[in-house]
């Protein structure tokens, strides 16, 4: 099943029980799936036009109003274009937002350079008190929502629409805050977040045949940071490669070699956009393009195996 579909399957069943859940779009809801909730939910789902801006805004009054709002659209609409709302209605305000923002990063593909988004964990990480998830998959997305729902603060969580790939099963339980360690091991650690963790799993399963045992944790909250599982690998390895959809600058990089730099000096190296600029293109020659391949994953990871 599409992550959209889990996602909104998920998000009505929510709602059936929790009258304070409302419903923003920015003229993209048959994109992202949720027109089904505007025809269960009429009184709570509010199509704003073309103006992120103020869907922001209004998101805001609502949760100050005691509601739990959500709004959603294409990640350069919301994690850029609305930035300033997001800076002073949401997080200067302490309002209790929930920001989705679809296809992040490669994942954009043929809808335009202009409309992908290499920075926007990034900017949210800068905000006080906004918590950022990069979502793995439709099981992991579904379990988190009733967490969601009831977190307190702003939160911004990016996601695939289309994704259908899983790595979870049913039996997996979301804990805010904490990694999920995928592989055991002691030779290096590689932390993957978002869709990227699929690459991180394919290049750990090639390391381990090639000898070198590889301890994977998988990292759907950004911010916060789980600090002890990096640093208890960190420490039991001694080299760190992160793995993101995203730029180098200010991502899952930045958060791991912060806490590092900081507690654990480690040699560390990323997989992870180096300062080119955004085009248009299929997800493998984007991938390819911006070195993002689970061959780029094992190539950098043999690397800082040698690196002295």
């Amino acid at each position: 099943m599409e992550l959209r579909k889990e996602y909104v399957g998920e998000l009505a069943r929510l709602m059936r029980q929790n009258d304070k859940i409302v419903i923003l779009d920015a003229d993209l809801a048959g994109a992202g799936g949720t027109k089904p909730l505007y025809e269960e939910f009429p009184d709570r789902c509010i199509e704003v036009g073309i103006a992120e801006a103020n869907m922001t805004c209004i998101a805001a009054g609502l949760a100050a109003s005691g509601f739990v709002p959500f709004i959603h659209s294409f990640v350069p609409f919301v994690a850029r274009r609305a930035l300033d709302q997001i800076a002073v209605s949401v997080s200067y305000s302490q309002q209790n937002v929930r920001i989705v923002g679809y296809d992040p990063g490669v994942h954009t593909t043929s809808n335009g350079g202009t409309h992908m988004s290499f920075e926007d964990v990034a900017t949210m990480r800068a905000f006080c008190n906004i918590a950022v998830l990069d979502i793995v998959d439709g099981i992991q997305l579904r379990k988190a929502l009733p967490y969601i729902v009831q977190h307190q603060g702003p939160m911004y969580i990016r996601f695939v629409r289309k994704q259908t790939d899983v790595i979870f099963d049913e039996n997996y339980v979301f804990r805010f805050g904490k990694a999920d360690k995928l592989r055991d091991g002691k030779d290096i650690t590689i932390i993957a977040s978002g869709t990227m963790t699929f690459d991180a799993l394919q290049a750990a399963n090639k390391l381990e045949e090639a000898g070198i045992s590889v301890d994977l944790l998988s990292i759907h909250t950004v911010k916060p940071l789980d600090e002890q599982a990096v640093t208890e690998s960190a420490r039991k390895t001694g080299r760190v490669l992160t793995v993101e959809n995203h730029s180098i600058h200010g991502g899952l990089y930045g958060a791991v070699t912060e806490l590092l730099s900081a507690q654990l000096p480690t040699l560390c190296d990323a997989v992870a956009v180096r300062d080119k600029l955004t085009q248009v293109g299929n997800l493998n020659d984007l991938k390819r393009d911006y070195g993002l391949t689970a061959d780029d994953v094992f190539d950098r990871a043999t690397r800082l195996l040698n690196r002295r």
